[in-house]
């Protein structure tokens, strides 16, 4: 994942070395005092901006079908996951549901897999047909499973045994193209024909999914991505709607959000504050501006970080079983600095206190710890959500390097300020300058000792 990180960033560098070079060029020292907290502000929301504009569509790209080479279904319904659909007849008079999946492998030696859980919208308690390649004659098979909690655990093999519900008929057959061959990509059909228990709701739960291998004639886990571990609704035979739907794509909109607000906020704001507290204390024209810049700077930072964070709990809420442990972790511990960095300017003691070192010395840590796990964070939530190559990370990654870019300009610059003015002092307390101007290197004739 590191290499595969470097090589996309290497495929925009000069791209970066342009934005750097323009940032360069337009925050300089001569022009440090004219930035206010307010523009930085709105450049940094216009960031919010892109990254918002910058993350792909997520609303559902397949749309369902009634119609397959042998059968026409009376509704269809788009599954909110993995681009696949279902396709249905439910015949009320005696209870018997007609019903095809239509799904695709992501391996050659994968599967694919749909089922009915009799009591609760989860994997576990799932009577399932899965379809994959056979090992023995390399042409697909349709074998029946029951997902119990040893399965779940991967305490036991999944294992192929008769269901306990009444199965009429079952068949699988591969389409578009290839008609005899599992390849990645490969589109499938898996019918069944179920007889419900009568009189019963006609609500019930849709578990699908699909993995990359089987062993013998065992399917091994599938992925725990958030799409995978989120495969399954609750569909109404008659009306033909569903309970997922509405919720992925509330949930597809508060990630997307919870992603945007944490960039700009851990990783734009709270670095830029910082840089504006490094350099612009030292410009003595600013007088106690830069402080206010710092402190707006960082508060926005804090305040959109809170909501991004209070999206980040929700989402964990709405997404039973969904775990990052690491990005987790890592929010938590961004957030807690983050407020403490905050807090701390309600005990900051004055510039006469005895204890106001030791004070700095603890916003320095925290905040320089704050600024580097925020970033890290920011790039760890792209891989969570499946972003390491999207174009939103490229916003974000050049808006980094642009920070990065000022920053590094302005080191530079400070460090041959200082060194010009260790110089100059040098100089003057051998007595070879007797007088300096301002803005000149303050080495006059006049002022040479002739031996």
């Amino acid at each position: 994942m590191e290499m595969a990180f470097f090589l996309y960033v290497r495929d925009y560098h000069t791209t970066n070395q342009c934005l750097i070079a323009l940032v360069v060029e337009t925050i300089s020292i001569e022009k440090l005092s004219q930035i206010t907290s307010h523009s930085l502000t709105n450049m940094f929301f216009f960031f919010l901006f892109l990254l918002l504009f910058s993350f792909p569509n997520l609303t559902l790209s397949s749309h369902c079908t009634t119609q397959t080479p042998t059968k026409t279904f009376q509704k269809c319904m788009t599954l909110p996951t993995q681009q696949a659909s279902i396709a249905w007849t439910f015949h009320s008079h005696n209870s018997t549901l007609d019903l095809t999946f239509f799904g695709s492998f992501i391996s050659p030696s994968g599967w694919v897999g749909w089922g009915i859980n009799p009591i609760s919208a989860e994997m576990t308690g799932t009577r399932a047909l899965i379809a994959f390649p056979d090992p023995n004659s390399s042409q697909i098979v349709l074998l029946p499973y029951i997902l119990d909690p040893t399965v779940k655990l991967q305490k036991t093999p999944l294992l192929s045994r008769p269901l306990d519900l009444r199965l009429v008929s079952s068949a699988v057959a591969l389409y578009s193209g290839k008609l005899a061959t599992v390849h990645d990509g490969a589109a499938v059909q898996i019918h069944a024909t179920l007889k419900l228990p009568t009189n019963t709701t006609t609500k019930i739960y849709i578990v699908w999914n699909r993995g990359l291998y089987v062993q013998g004639y065992s399917p091994t886990i599938h992925s725990t991505a958030a799409t995978d571990l989120s495969s399954f609704t609750t569909v109404d035979l008659l009306s033909g709607s569903s309970s997922a739907a509405a919720h992925q794509n509330n949930l597809a909109f508060l990630r997307t959000l919870h992603g945007a607000i944490n960039a700009v906020s851990w990783g734009i704001l709270l670095p830029g504050g910082a840089i504006t507290a490094r350099y612009l204390r030292h410009i003595q024209s600013l007088g106690p501006t830069w402080f206010y810049v710092h402190m707006g700077i960082q508060l926005s930072g804090f305040v959109l970080g809170t909501i991004g964070f209070s999206i980040g709990v929700r989402l964990g809420k709405l997404s039973p079983g969904v775990v990052y442990g690491l990005h987790r972790k890592l929010g938590f511990a961004v957030f807690c600095l983050a407020a403490l960095q905050t807090l701390a300017l309600l005990f900051r003691p004055k510039t006469t206190n005895k204890f106001r070192r030791y004070w700095k010395s603890y916003h320095h840590f925290v905040g320089y710890s704050c600024v580097v796990l925020g970033v890290v964070n920011v790039f760890q939530g792209f891989e969570v959500m499946g972003e390491g190559r999207s174009y939103a990370k490229l916003v974000y990654c050049m808006c980094l390097a642009s920070l990065v870019g000022g920053c590094v300009s302005l080191e530079v610059n400070s460090w041959i300020v200082f060194c010009r003015k260790a110089k100059e002092d040098k100089l003057r307390r051998e007595g070879l300058i007797v007088g300096s101007d301002k803005g000149s290197s303050g080495i006059h004739n006049s002022g040479i000792i002739h031996n």
